[in-house]
């Protein structure tokens, strides 16, 4: 049982970084997405 349990922590804690990590390179990937949406607008 304790195995399980183990198991169940460690599943979870992954996922929790997982998600966490998704977040911060989603936030950045938006960040470059308004500098280019400012250097195209520039450029028109």
């Amino acid at each position: 049982m304790t195995y399980f349990v183990a198991a169940y922590m460690v599943i979870w804690f992954v996922l929790f970084v997982f998600v966490f990590n998704m977040n911060r390179r989603l936030g950045k990937l938006d960040e470059e997405l308004d500098m280019l949406e400012e250097a195209v607008g520039e450029t028109m």
